[in-house]
């Protein structure tokens, strides 16, 4: 069985976000995909040690999938504003999304 581009990025960019949180002393998540709950897009479950966090990445733009990593390790840190938010913008750069996403003609 081959496996997908989309997977293959996924798999890159949930090990870049699991290192960038843990360089930082933060928990980092585990990663999977699809969700196991039907009809949901995102989910997290926390266990004693950490959390998992399963993203649905098919049929979805790119970006959306990464910021459903993204909040996932805001999630399952716990994290509130300013923190937050200094962390958002460090992992969308981290994964190379160093300007706005969309732009307007």
């Amino acid at each position: 069985m081959a496996i997908s581009r989309s997977t293959v990025d996924f798999i890159t960019v949930a090990k870049l976000l699991g290192h960038e949180a843990r360089r930082r002393g933060l928990v980092a998540p585990s990663f999977r995909t699809p969700p196991r709950l039907a009809g949901v897009q995102r989910t997290l479950r926390r266990h004693p040690t950490g959390a998992a966090v399963a993203v649905q990445v098919r049929g979805r733009p790119w970006p959306v999938v990464v910021s459903d990593m993204i909040e996932g390790i805001v999630a399952t840190n716990r994290l509130q504003p300013p923190a937050a938010d200094c962390l958002r913008t460090e992992l969308w750069q981290a994964v190379g999304f160093d300007g706005p996403l969309l732009r307007v003609a």
